[in-house]
Parts: C-alpha cells; structure tokens; sequence
C-alpha cells in the first residue's frame, strides 16, 4: 500500500473527526459530556479555524486512497489560544447542565499532561484507523511533523500520551522519540507521559 500526505479538507470531517476522537476518547466523552456531544464539538472545532481541531492544522495520510489516519500538529506557541478557542466552542455546543464538568476537566487537563518544551512543534491528536494499523500511516505523520517542524524553524516535535498506552509509547520510541517527563494519574486523570524528538 502506497501512503500519500496531504493537508485536510472541509470534505474529510466525516473520517477525520472520529479519528481525532479516536485520539483521546475517554478524555473527550469526560470534557463534552459522552460521545455524542464529543463529536458534536470536534465536528465544529474541525470547520472552524483556530482551534486545536481545525482542518488547518490536520494532516491525512491515506492509504491507496483511503484516508487511514489522521494528525493535528501546530507550534506549541499556540496551543494556549487553540485551546481557549475549542472551549468556547464546547461551552456553545453542549448543555448547559455539562458545563462546570467541562470547566472542572478542562482546568486540570491544562496541568495534567508535562508541559512540552516552548520551542517545538505540538502534536496534539494522531491516530490511525483500527484495521490499517502497522501499515506506516502513522509513521509518515510523524515524518511529516519532524518536516513542519524544521520548515518553521523549531527545533524539537513534542507530543504525549497516557502512560498506560504502551503501543504508542513504543511506536514513538522507535522513531526517535525520547520520554522526557512523567504525571501520575490523579483527580480522575490518567497518568501521562511527555516525549520529544530533537531534530
């Protein structure tokens, strides 16, 4: 199977937004309120420019056609504005019933996972289609991430994860990737793992 990149179009929401859920799924059903309402919110943060969710800044890998993963990667710089834009959106999109919850989650997510390093670029959601694992989707965002990175000038991608994901652990592992800092989980959190890949 041959893997092609390309950045993400309005038309690719209805594959790429289950697989930004894909990503952190737990999390999502927690900070929106159950699934529906998860892909609700990632569905509007996809259209809308300017949140850690937007086609702009989501990249497709397919395979002979088929969009089999998919990665949102931005400078770290501007994760905090990214952020604040995808709670405003949530807190439009959701009950009015699940919005301390949301508050609650979205506040001790900020201080949940170690803070990546100032200078990198952020890899914020990158999973690939369950039956297209271990075809090298996932590699070639990463690939694509350490390119993007050194075309803005930063010298290091930085991503993390649950520390109970070993799968993942390993495959950024074995492209370069070292693990830099380490939070328990706690007050109903996962534990998480930082990782970095200087370039």
């Amino acid at each position: 199977m041959r893997t092609e990149l390309r950045a993400a179009r309005e038309t690719d929401l209805a594959q790429v937004v289950p697989l930004l859920y894909e990503s952190a799924g737990a999390m999502y059903d927690r900070y929106a309120g159950g699934r529906r309402y998860a892909l609700r919110v990632l569905e509007r943060g996809f259209a809308r420019p300017g949140t850690n969710a937007s086609a702009e800044v989501v990249t497709v890998a397919s395979l002979d056609g088929r969009v089999a993963a998919a990665m949102a990667a931005f400078p770290v710089d501007e994760l905090p504005a990214r952020a604040r834009s995808f709670l405003r959106l949530t807190l439009r999109s959701i009950p009015p019933w699940r919005i301390p919850g949301c508050l609650r989650l979205y506040w001790s997510g900020l201080r949940a996972p170690p803070a990546p390093p100032g200078s990198s670029l952020y890899v914020d959601a990158i999973a690939t289609e369950p039956a297209l694992r271990r075809r090298g989707a996932a590699s070639a965002l990463l690939d694509e991430a350490e390119r993007k990175a050194r075309e803005l000038g930063l010298p290091a991608v930085a991503l993390d994860t649950a520390l109970d994901n070993h799968a993942a652990r390993a495959l950024y592992l074995e492209r370069g990737f070292e693990e830099v800092a380490y939070r328990p989980a706690g007050r109903g959190l996962p534990g998480f793992v930082a990782l970095v890949r200087e370039l």
